[in-house]
């Protein structure tokens, strides 16, 4: 990457399933970013338009817990209103997230869609502090 940047969330293979990992230099932008991994699963990101805003409200017992409990709450979103997005905005106050997303209606032909994705799941659930950044992954059945 150009100027020493480092990317921001990847995805990886899993066996049958698929992994997300998102980076930042704060917890709330590696969330931010695994949320981007995740729809980038799902969809082209850089073709969704930033055209509606949902908010969500997850807590859990512990960061790890957290993570699973944002995506998840994104993707009942995504499911009920047939909505997908491309830009995150998270802020954590001990196990209690709230989160910004701005997406638009699911369009088949220009959003590119890749893989259904059933949910976050527990396995390889991780959020660390890792040579300088925050690192959140997990793996999300497909």
């Amino acid at each position: 990457m150009p100027n020493g940047q480092r990317e921001q969330y990847e995805t990886f293979e899993h066996e049958a399933d698929i992994g997300i990992r998102g980076y930042g230099s704060s917890i709330e932008a590696a969330f931010e970013n695994a949320a981007q991994a995740l729809y980038s699963v799902i969809v082209n990101v850089q073709s969704v338009r930033q055209k509606e805003q949902r908010t969500v409200s997850v807590s859990a017992a512990d960061k790890e817990l957290l993570l699973v409990e944002w995506l998840n709450a994104l993707l009942s979103l995504s499911d009920i209103e047939r909505i997908v997005f491309s830009r995150f905005e998270v802020r954590i106050s001990g196990t209690t997230l709230d989160g910004t997303a701005w997406g638009e209606r699911l369009d088949k032909n220009r959003h590119e869609p890749g893989v259904e994705v059933k949910g976050a799941t527990y396995y390889m659930l991780s959020v660390k502090r890792e040579e300088g950044r925050y690192v959140a992954q997990c793996v999300v059945d497909v």
